[in-house]
């Protein structure tokens, strides 16, 4: 018996909240104490004000002038080998994505897989699927045809396969006989067999995060007494050693093994409770051992303890805008001190690791790759430097190109401008404590997690339109230009219509709000490049009107105009209340009470928090709603770090009067609390705003994004796609 992934992490329930470890709203120093070999290249600081901003803003300042794009990518397009493969590029997909795809063996899986090959992805590990090839080794002929299929089909464009098992056992390590590790090992060897009977060239060994190799090479969690215990490094390493032994005595030295390991660990929990973690120096042994063994290429992750997001998405500790550094436990890390003080953290988590790397690669002879948010196209300069000074041999790739499968192609083409970004907001992955599947989806491709599934698109490709129509846009935000790409790539003539003088709706508040992370500025370039490169034609500065729609006379009409919001009234009037969108410019005192829980309320409490403003926030709606609009992985981060530093949320509420600096509010439980308040910020939950729509003779209308249905950015997108491919 084996558990799956999803059973795993649904049993451990790994978004924990704790209040060990460096408290958020302590005091922190004023400077950076040096992070990693190249915290020296930046000069990044914290927001400038004396005693504005939070002490938690000035721990882990950050240095955004590191995308420079100077290069021509002579080593990231330089040929390699991986065993007896030999790759034109040092772009490989890690095995991520598919174990949301484990309905079974579908069209939408392999689709999934050969669009990599078909964008130019030329290694593609495939993560594990049990009906694919189950531990039992009991394989049917199902899975024989759909994995030969699957990789005659991505060999046509030069893509080779390699197969990651991560399966878990029933008993824990510490529980297992030596016989039963040994039965394991064979049984993961049958799985090798297989998939290289399948085609498959090589096998990935999941050492790392939660996996039962992991549970052997750590201090923390092995307490055996024998000769798998963690008496010496030997010991530890000697289930992966034996493991890769036996496959290559199986499947033959042609058969590539890449060991997957934390490379250095430390303890998110409990933060600085490091005695048992591995070290990056222990790591480094382990990789010698593994080297000895027969591995042919490591890859290289980052070892927080606890927080599996954050073991392939090391970028989440960037992700809220003045507290870097914010674990999902209401703490914080100084990446001066913690890591070992190793790791690349002043560039918002890009390149995390190849400091690190560069370590072991001083160690042994075989490719060293690393993982979490490594993107070429978004630092060109500093991808190309760190292959070209040996500090990593290969970038293992998933979030990028989910996000845009051509992503090779066009980079290899210069066409980076035509890339579509990873905006790093986490939603294409749901961890095992997810009560809300629907989240599951990509903010930028409306795709991914969609296609072949009830009310998403019905395949990949996108048809050409039966006949070239008329048709207007009208509103240029992220649903409204999506609309327009789609509309004009399939035919259509394409005109969008946006009020302001420039185009991205609410994208540039939401970047001003959140900051650079979350790449939502390159988004909007990308947006605007699509427009140009399929012959949209924009129009500014021009609200539209029904009298307008009629006169020009389309044959399709695409609202994308955004949400309203109701105007706020607090009895009593004894504070002001502050719209949403002039939160950031506003006159405010202390004191500021948001009302709303929404993903906007939650940023804006942030945003005002760090700037040292005492936030409570009031809303109508039940606990259970806050910040839903959020992936699972952002919510947990934003509303850890904000409960440890103070914020109340009262759900169920309402305002029912004002005095001077302070308002009354009653509560789900039939009291009334005073709060000090000089303030109110009205970030209600937005209402669809479709009227124009009731004054118009055209036949063929949509409504799209927050106008139509509010929610998130992702949802306008894909509303805006549908749209685009329906008319």
């Amino acid at each position: 018996m084996t558990l799956s992934r999803r059973q795993f992490l649904a049993g451990m329930g790994v978004a924990g909240v704790a209040a060990a470890g460096a408290g958020l709203a302590g005091c922190a120093p004023a400077a950076n104490k040096g992070q990693g070999d190249a915290a020296a290249s930046g000069s990044g600081a914290a927001p400038a004000g004396e005693g504005e901003f939070i002490a938690a803003a000035s721990l882990n300042p950050q240095d955004y002038d590191y995308r420079q794009n100077t290069t021509d990518f002579a080593t990231l397009f330089s040929p390699w080998k991986l065993g007896g493969m030999e790759l034109s590029h040092r772009m490989v997909k890690s095995a991520a994505g598919s174990a949301c795809y484990l309905a079974g063996l579908t069209q939408e899986l392999h689709d999934y897989y050969v669009n990599f090959a078909k964008g130019g992805v030329e290694m593609i590990w495939f993560e594990m699927v049990d009906a694919l090839a189950p531990m039992s080794g009991q394989n049917t002929q199902e899975a024989a045809d759909f994995a030969k299929k699957l990789v005659e089909d991505c060999k046509q464009y030069g893509a080779h396969l390699g197969y990651q098992n991560y399966a878990f056992t029933p008993k824990s390590a510490n529980e297992m006989t030596v016989e039963e590790i040994h039965a394991f090992q064979d049984s993961v060897v049958n799985v090798c067999k297989t998939v290289q009977g399948y085609g498959f060239e090589a096998f990935e060994i999941n050492a790392a995060g939660f996996n039962i190799g992991e549970s052997f090479l750590s201090r923390v969690q092995n307490v055996r007494e024998d000769e798998y215990g963690p008496q010496t490094l030997e010991n530890r390493a000697r289930y992966v050693v034996e493991l890769v032994q036996k496959i290559k005595a199986a499947c033959g030295e042609g058969f590539a093994v890449q060991v997957l390991m934390n490379c250095i660990e430390a303890d998110d929990a409990n933060i600085g409770n490091d005695a048992k973690v591995t070290s990056l120096e222990e790591g480094i042994e382990f990789a010698k051992l593994f080297e000895a063994a027969g591995a042919d290429s490591l890859h290289l992750r980052l070892g927080p303890l606890n927080y599996h997001p954050c073991q392939f998405a090391s970028d989440l500790y960037f992700i809220l805008n003045g507290i870097e550094g914010a674990t999902s436990f209401g703490t914080q890390w100084d990446f001066g001190r913690h890591w070992q003080g190793k790791l690349v953290a002043n560039h918002s988590g890009a390149g995390m690791l190849v400091d690190v790397v560069a370590r072991y690669k001083e160690a042994v002879g075989i490719p060293c790759g690393t993982v979490t948010y490594m993107d070429p196209a978004h630092a060109p300069d500093f991808f190309e430097q760190a292959l070209a000074d040996g500090k990593v041999d290969f970038y293992l790739m998933n979030r990028p190109f989910t996000v845009d499968s051509e992503y090779v192609n066009k980079l290899r083409e210069g066409r980076i401008d035509e890339i579509a970004p990873c905006t790093r907001c986490l939603h294409c992955h749901i961890g095992g404590n997810q009560d809300n599947a629907d989240r599951g989806y990509c903010r930028v491709n409306a795709m991914t997690q969609r296609v072949f599934r009830e009310g998403g698109p019905s395949g990949y490709e996108l048809p050409a339109a039966d006949a070239a129509k008329k048709v207007m846009v009208i509103g240029g935000g992220p649903g409204g230009m999506e609309a327009a790409r789609i509309a004009a790539a399939r035919g259509h003539e394409v005109t969008l219509y946006e009020k302001s003088g420039s185009l991205g709706g609410l994208l540039d508040f939401a970047h001003n709000v959140k900051g650079p992370h979350e790449n939502l500025a390159d988004f909007k370039a990308y947006l605007e490049r699509q427009l140009e490169v399929n012959g949209v034609n924009v129009v500014l500065s021009k609200e539209v009107d029904a009298a307008f729609v009629e006169s020009e006379a389309p044959d399709a009409v695409i609202l994308a105009v955004g949400g309203a919001r109701d105007v706020l009234e607090v009895p009593g009037g004894g504070v002001p209340v502050v719209e949403f969108n002039d939160f950031m410019t506003a006159d405010m005192g202390e004191n500021v009470v948001v009302w709303g829980s929404n993903a906007q309320a939650f940023d804006c409490a942030l945003w005002l928090t760090v700037r040292n403003k005492h936030v409570t926030m009031v809303t109508p709606s039940p606990l259970a709603d806050i910040d839903k609009q959020q992936s699972e992985h952002a919510k947990d981060f934003m509303t850890t770090a904000l409960y440890s530093l103070g914020l109340r949320v009262w759900p169920n509420a309402a305002i029912t009067g004002s005095g001077e600096g302070e308002i009354t509010i009653a509560t789900e439980v039939g009291t009334e609390v005073t709060l000090a308040c000089d303030a109110v910020v009205n970030a209600a939950d937005m209402l669809p705003n479709t009227a124009l729509l009731e004054g118009v003779s055209v036949a063929e209308t949509y409504a799209v994004g927050d106008c139509a249905e509010p929610y998130n950015i992702a949802r306008a997108v894909h509303s805006g796609n549908d749209a685009g491919r329906a008319v």
